[in-house]
C-alpha cells in the first residue's frame, strides 16, 4: 500500500440542527464527567455527545441482540487453541448473527450497512479500524491485539462476507498477529455510510 497516494475514508460528519437542552445529574455524575472530560482534553459537552453517540450506535441494540462483553483476556486465552475447523465452525454461527444484528440496526441487510455495522461493533468493543482508499482500492483495516489465530479469524469472516455481496471479486489480505488489512476494488466513491 503506497500511503503516498492512500486517503483515509472519513465518517461522514453530517451538518445537523442542534438544539439546547438541559438535565438534572446529581453533582457526582457532574464531577466524574468533568474529570474524564479534563482527562481526553475534550470539553463535557463533546464528552456527553459521544456518549450520547454511542449509545444511539451501539449500546441500545447490545441488550437487543443479546451482546454480552468478554475481557479482552479472555478472547486471547481462547484464541489460542483456535484451529482451521473451529474458525470455520465459528464462523459458520456467526454469519446469521451478523445477518440477523446488520438487518435487525440497520433496517437492511447489504455489503455497506454490514461493513458499517462491523465498524461500529470495532469501535464500541475499543478495537482499532481505519477505511482507506488508493484509486479504487480499498483497505480494510482491524487492529484488534488478539493474537495470530483472531487474526485469521478476521481474515476468513471478511472474505466471507465480502464473497457473498460480490463473489467474483478478489481481495489480498496483509495478515499479522495485531492486524489484518483487506484490499478490494470497490470504486473510488464507494462508502459503507452511504444508503
Amino acid at each position: 500500500m503506497d500511503t503516498s497516494t492512500v486517503k483515509r475514508k472519513p465518517h461522514p460528519n453530517k451538518k445537523e440542527t442542534t438544539r439546547s437542552i438541559t438535565y438534572r445529574l446529581p453533582e457526582r455524575m457532574v464531577v466524574e464527567l468533568d474529570t474524564e472530560a479534563m482527562q481526553r482534553g475534550i470539553s463535557q459537552n463533546v464528552l456527553v455527545r459521544q456518549i450520547i453517540e454511542k449509545f444511539l450506535q451501539w449500546d441500545r441494540f447490545a441488550s437487543k441482540i443479546a451482546l454480552i462483553p468478554v475481557p479482552r483476556k479472555i478472547m486471547e486465552t481462547l484464541g489460542v487453541e483456535l484451529e482451521g475447523e473451529d474458525i470455520h465452525e465459528i464462523i459458520k454461527v456467526i454469519k446469521p448473527v451478523i445477518k440477523e444484528s446488520v438487518m435487525f440496526m440497520k433496517g437492511k441487510y447489504d455489503l455497506r450497512r454490514c461493513i458499517e455495522t462491523l465498524e461500529d461493533y470495532m469501535r464500541a468493543s475499543g478495537m482499532v479500524s481505519d477505511h482507506r482508499i488508493e484509486g479504487s482500492i480499498h483497505h480494510f483495516i482491524v487492529q484488534h491485539e488478539l493474537g495470530m489465530k483472531w487474526s485469521l479469524f478476521t481474515e476468513q469472516l471478511l472474505k466471507e462476507i465480502f464473497h457473498e455481496f460480490l463473489p467474483d471479486q478478489s481481495m489480498k489480505f496483509q495478515t499479522t498477529e495485531t492486524t489484518v488489512i483487506t484490499s478490494i476494488a470497490l470504486g473510488s466513491d464507494w462508502s459503507e455510510h452511504e444508503y
